[in-house]
């Protein structure tokens, strides 16, 4: 005898298959991602450019956190070594800061000998997305059409994906100091925080709500 429970059963064990299917899309997908931030953040590009990039982090009351420090204490040494003319420092404030993450790298960087006329300054940026927006337009008003990127190494992919879509010849040098990189727990945190502002930036073109530069300590 036939009844409409027969009917329904080839309908649930087809979805049932494509659900199945979509999660091991998705963690393939996953896994090539996590391999290219790794890869990329494995790879040095530096060379001579326009300008030399260092992404903001945290500071406090005027002083880098850890993490920022190891970033700028990299792209001062690009800098020194004549890779490029200008040093650009980036990041906003945070909410209750009295100063902004670009303005402590340019302190930073004018105490360890960077000359203030080769400073260029971003300070507005409160993430990534806004803070490379404004950079794009720092370099084209200089007409400086290529930039060396600091950062840790498993912000690189990201950062120069948004600084090629921006139209700028990126190039990443990551830090070989990062602190996040030597603490096992830190880095696969950061690299699911990458997997998942990646997927917002290719289907929205918008940062995610914690991507706040202050948040990397």
């Amino acid at each position: 005898m036939y009844d409409g429970a027969d009917r329904g059963r080839p309908i649930v064990g087809d979805l049932v298959r494509l659900g199945l299917a979509g999660l091991l899309a998705l963690g393939l997908v996953a896994l090539y991602t996590t391999y290219r931030i790794w890869e990329q953040g494995a790879r040095d590009e530096q060379r001579p450019a326009g300008a030399i990039v260092v992404l903001g982090a945290a500071q406090f009351d005027g002083r880098p956190s850890p993490v920022f420090a190891a970033r700028l204490d990299h792209a001062i040494e690009l800098f020194l070594h004549g890779e490029a003319k200008y040093l650009v420092v980036t990041g906003g404030k945070a909410e209750g800061d009295r100063t902004t993450e670009a303005a402590t790298g340019r302190e930073y960087a004018l105490s360890l000998g960077v000359p203030d006329s080769a400073i260029l300054v971003e300070d507005r940026g409160r993430n990534t997305l806004d803070s490379l927006d404004a950079v794009a337009g720092i370099l084209r008003a200089r007409r400086i059409p290529d930039a060396i990127f600091v950062s840790d190494p498993t912000h690189m992919l990201r950062v120069l994906r948004i600084a090629e879509d921006l139209g700028i010849n990126a190039y990443g040098s990551p830090t070989p100091t990062s602190v996040i990189e030597a603490d096992p727990p830190r880095r696969l945190d950061a690299t699911v925080h990458e997997l998942a502002a990646l997927g917002l930036y290719f289907l929205a073109r918008e940062a995610p709500a914690g991507d706040l530069t202050s948040d990397t300590r």
